[in-house]
């Protein structure tokens, strides 16, 4: 069977010559939540606008459930946009808003309100189907333009960012609604987001790009563990990352000589002994124990280091740590761990499993 969606080399140049997207190959299953991640301006959005028929694409091809979509305009296209503004009429009532797609599609009136009732009460909207979008909350509004995607029945949802005007504690409220809507609907969805929270939460895969490029595309457990390209390892999570050469590799872990001192870890990617590498250790993996006076070269998997500064997130504790010759190490923990005995200024040593270190290519 065809992928519901499909990019094969699509790129964007603007008119003045400047790359949006580059070389964006992706496959989607059917039923994916798929999450594009990364800082603004990466082409996140502009790949998203492709897709969805409101930015042309310069080079490559789009496929829809095995059709090319590359020269049909937006409302012939099997999907479905959501913007950040949501884009809602303030002079339509919730339920005209709601049906708006199908009025523009001639659908007859009595099948036109039977799918905006069916969608109204999914969502939880029937009680202000009446009022005006402009009178409700942002909540509110955000499930309002859900509901008009979702009423036309897209092969595919795209969401532009959609939760970007909601406080934090509504954001992971709708975050959850959304994605056991996207389940028990079985539509797949594109989601675009600056947030990691939302992306490592929600999605089943994350495209993760910079500077119009796809850097990796994995599973949030895999992307968050394993990441495969320094800028991954410094977009995703809190890690230390501790150049130098690759000097082995067997038994499924390699080893990177450095300037502390030679470390283990999982190697990521094809990486030859004697090419530029670099482990990466994720805040989390690493143990602290007290040291007495001074610093002292590390053995294994270990650093001597200094407290730089302590911040407390809740349950969890946030350490700065400084390495001598500058390297800093980011470590966190939970409070009953590191909730006494650990003051700024403090000597430390700090060692982690080689299994949850990662080694990736350094490019030249």
């Amino acid at each position: 069977m065809p992928h519901d969606l499909e990019l094969i080399g699509v790129g964007k140049t603007y008119d003045n010559g400047a790359p949006a997207v580059i070389d964006f190959n992706l496959n989607v299953e059917k039923g994916e939540f798929i999450a594009f991640l990364g800082p603004s301006g990466c082409g996140k959005s502009t790949t998203l606008r492709m897709i969805a028929g409101f930015e042309d694409i310069t080079i490559g091809d789009i496929f829809i459930k095995g059709k090319r979509i590359n020269d049909l305009p937006p409302e012939r296209r099997p999907t479905s946009m959501i913007f950040q503004s949501y884009a809602l009429f303030p002079h339509m009532s919730v339920r005209r808003n709601v049906g708006y797609g199908l009025d523009v599609k001639g659908m007859a009136k009595r099948e036109r309100d039977a799918k905006v009732e069916r969608i109204l009460d999914t969502l939880g909207l029937t009680d202000i189907a009446d009022q005006r979008p402009d009178r409700l909350s942002g909540g509110q509004r955000q499930r309002i333009a859900l509901a008009r995607g979702l009423v036309v029945e897209p092969d595919i949802l795209l969401l532009d960012e959609p939760l970007g005007a909601l406080d934090a504690n509504l954001r992971k409220a709708i975050q959850a609604e959304l994605k056991l809507l996207q389940i028990n609907l079985g539509i797949t969805f594109i989601f675009v987001t600056h947030a990691q929270s939302e992306a490592l939460t929600m999605s089943d895969r994350i495209v993760v790009m910079s500077n119009g490029r796809i850097e990796q595309i994995s599973t949030p457990r895999d992307l968050y563990t394993r990441p495969k390209s320094r800028f991954v390892a410094q977009f995703i999570g809190r890690n230390t990352i501790l150049p130098g050469t690759l000097t082995a590799a067997n038994d499924g872990f390699g080893e990177v000589q450095t300037t502390h001192g030679r470390f283990r870890g999982v190697p990521e990617g094809k990486i030859a002994p004697g090419a530029a590498a670099a482990l990466v250790v994720p805040a989390e993996a690493f143990t602290m124990l007290p040291i007495g006076g001074g610093a002292s070269a590390g053995v294994g998997n270990t650093l001597d280091a200094r407290i730089e500064s302590r911040d407390v997130v809740g349950p969890i504790i946030r350490f700065q740590l400084l390495v001598e010759g500058g390297q800093s190490v980011a470590l966190e923990g939970h409070m009953e761990h590191y909730a006494n005995g650990f003051p700024a200024g403090s000597p430390v040593r700090v060692s982690w499993d080689a299994a949850k270190a990662t080694i990736i290519p350094v490019a030249a």
